[in-house]
């Protein structure tokens, strides 16, 4: 490879000692037009001479979802921009909309903000014309942004992602989840907070992610150096129930999570308060298996005579030391041809009502969706990245990524309902709905896009926009 390039012009001088300065040639365009294997005869060339091309069209439809969700707009109020206006020339509601829907669209680092500063659909995204307009911000200008916020600019944000939440609902719901649970997020410098976690065996923060379980609509996510204690668990949950209430006067509320969720100050404040309901993982113990002693045995004489896999369910109260109160516990008991013994679980939750199969399975095994949005926020959408130096910086960025999230779903959930991608991942969006080339051209008095005449999803992008003209009615 290496004497291909040397050989392919006398100024490209190319060694392994320097592999930069065959990439730098490539760039400067004197190797193009390049020539391919020819197809019936008719030779191919290469160069880069297309015009004004962007590859992520898709964009103007989350453009579009903004206008109705509004979720870069109340970030932009919720952060008080001190800077003097004689010297500026990126609003901060334009650096939210260049950083947010370049994260939607799959450029997920700050250095990428240098290289797409002039990509005529990002500066439209940014309300700026694509091709006369003033380049868009760069990556220094990004990274000073991204270490401007204060801990009361970021408590105002967080405010703002709860009333969105709210704000997606027409009318007073019957009934919401709240999932919570925590991911990891490695950091590999000197990010402050970051601990050594035994659990992944790296240094890493972990945010908390809160979503409704029942639609996946993000409500907040929450960097903190480690799991939460009972004490914090309780102060997050009371503050965003208190925020829900101020419109969702009468809806039940059901706090769900795994098994470290299980805290008596969570129990005992649920017990106190109307239309909270708790469900969460509990951590078994000779106490608990003592209890459904009985009901294992049953599982492995029934298991020996039928040879089938058996499941029982068994609800009983219990009181652990550090509650103050008897709570119900459901037991669940299953044994398989691949087990040697009954697999045994156990849950917490104050419906006392309820049937314990029911409460199991259709309750909290629905938990693990909550699996699901966090890989769409933190795998497709790489929420992780948490380089920045001061903790402040990277709640931000996990704040940027977040919505674009919301931005996402949004587009899912109500413009694409009733299409194939009403059930896709958010890298299937990105990659089929946002990573789409088109030609613009700025007219004297009009914009045109020349989207692809091949394009495999044409009428669904059509009617995307259709919609959205009938919602600025």
């Amino acid at each position: 490879m290496n004497k291909i390039l040397k050989n392919s012009s006398d100024n490209l001088q190319y060694s392994s000692s320097n592999p930069k300065s065959s990439l730098e040639s490539f760039s400067t365009g004197t190797l193009f037009p390049l020539e391919l294997p020819a197809i019936e005869n008719k030779k191919i060339f290469i160069d880069f001479d297309g015009g004004h091309i962007s590859s992520d069209a898709g964009l103007l439809m989350l453009k579009e979802v903004e206008k109705n969700v509004g979720i870069i707009k109340a970030l932009g109020c919720a952060l008080d921009d001190k800077r003097d206006v004689r010297y500026i020339d990126h609003t901060y509601s334009e650096i939210f909309s260049q950083r947010i829907y370049q994260i939607a669209s799959g450029y997920e680092d700050c250095n990428d903000c240098t290289s797409l500063r002039d990509d005529p659909i990002l500066k439209m995204c940014s309300e700026r014309l694509p091709l006369s307009g003033k380049p868009l911000a760069s990556q220094p200008t990004m990274s000073r942004f991204e270490n401007t916020p204060s801990r009361s600019d970021l408590y105002k944000m967080a405010v703002a992602f709860v009333d969105s939440f709210v704000a997606s609902y027409s009318e007073e719901p019957k009934s919401i989840v709240l999932d919570f649970d925590d991911t990891d997020t490695i950091t590999y410098g000197d990010q402050q907070m970051s601990l050594f976690n035994g659990y992944y065996g790296d240094y890493c923060l972990m945010p908390l992610h809160i979503y409704e379980g029942l639609s996946g609509k993000y409500i907040l996510t929450i960097l903190k150096p480690s799991r939460l204690t009972g004490k914090a668990i309780l102060s997050i949950l009371k503050r965003l129930v208190k925020r829900l209430r101020t419109k969702f006067k009468n809806t039940i509320i059901i706090f769900r999570a795994d098994s470290h969720f299980a805290a008596p100050e969570v129990m005992q404040w649920a017990n106190s308060q109307k239309n909270i309901i708790f469900v969460t993982g509990l951590t078994g113990n000779k106490v608990l298996d003592k209890r459904i002693e009985t009901v294992v045995n049953l599982v492995i004489k029934e298991y020996a005579a039928k040879q089938v896999k058996v499941k029982q369910y068994f609800s009983f109260y219990y009181k652990a030391e550090s509650w103050t109160a008897e709570q119900r516990v459901i037991a669940k008991v299953e044994m398989t041809d691949q087990s040697t013994k009954p697999n045994v679980r156990f849950i917490v939750t104050n419906a006392i009502h309820a049937k314990a199969k029911k409460m199991y399975e259709k309750v909290y095994c629905a938990r693990g969706n909550a699996e699901l949005y966090i890989k769409d926020h933190k795998t497709y959408l790489h929420s992780d990245r948490a380089s920045c130096h001061r903790f402040e910086a990277n709640q931000f960025r996990l704040f940027l990524h977040s919505a674009a999230y919301v931005l996402l779903h949004a587009l899912k959930h109500s413009v694409l309902k009733g299409t194939i991608f009403a059930q896709a991942t958010m890298k299937t969006l990105q990659l089929k709905l946002l990573k789409i080339g088109v030609r613009v051209r700025e007219l004297k008095t009009k914009i045109k896009l020349e989207f692809p005449t091949s394009c495999p999803y044409q009428n669904i992008i059509g009617n995307a926009f259709a919609l959205f003209a009938v919602l600025r009615l």
